[in-house]
């Protein structure tokens, strides 16, 4: 059987501020983890259609975005299918574009990788002037959120490694919330809802 290769995501928009966590994720992802080379970060930021030619070369893809209207407190993270992530996903003007508009474009022309997604619920989107930086709810969850994607991967059999140089209480945070999703799953048979 072959090797299935898998995408990881992480979109948003840095400068906005919790709409900057899926790309904060995957610089975590990027930096703090070893991953084998079937599996691919990417930071997406605000590509919209763009993501297109990134979809072509994965079996598996996991996005990694800003939710809002969830009902969560900020920094909930949450595993949704594209279909349930496209109402409360953020969206800052009448151009940009739902995830599962870009699925439903690339299914035109015959790619359709499997997709999950990861949802961080925001506290705020809209700074008055461009701020890089996390509110200290959503900075909080990205070990979580961290977390639910190694969780996904596990379940497709993908082990990872601490890379060298990684902030050791990072890495200690992400391995207790994976820990606590292991327990979840094996309680519950379901890791749907991370937080």
């Amino acid at each position: 059987m072959p090797v299935q290769r898998i995408l990881v995501l992480g979109v948003g928009n840095a400068l906005m501020r919790d709409e900057g966590v899926g790309p904060r994720v995957v610089d975590v992802l990027a930096s703090a983890y070893r991953l084998p080379p079937h599996v691919r970060i990417v930071d997406a930021g605000t590509l919209g259609f763009a993501m297109m030619h990134l979809l072509r070369d994965a079996d598996h893809v996991i996005v990694v975005d800003a939710v809002e209207g969830t009902g969560r407190p900020p920094g909930t993270v949450l595993r949704l299918k594209p279909e349930h992530f496209a109402p409360n996903q953020v969206l800052h003007s009448l151009h940009d574009v739902r995830l599962v508009d870009v699925l439903n474009a690339a299914r035109l022309v015959g790619i359709e990788p499997e997709v999950e997604c990861i949802g961080v619920q925001v506290e705020d989107i809209a700074p008055e002037e461009f701020s890089i930086g996390l509110t200290p709810y959503v900075e909080t969850a990205v070990p979580r959120a961290v977390a639910a994607v190694l969780m996904l991967l596990e379940e497709r059999g993908v082990e990872h490694e601490t890379a060298d140089g990684a902030d050791p209480a990072l890495t200690a945070a992400v391995g207790r919330a994976l820990s606590q999703m292991r327990e979840r799953l094996q309680a519950t048979g379901s890791s749907a809802d991370y937080s």
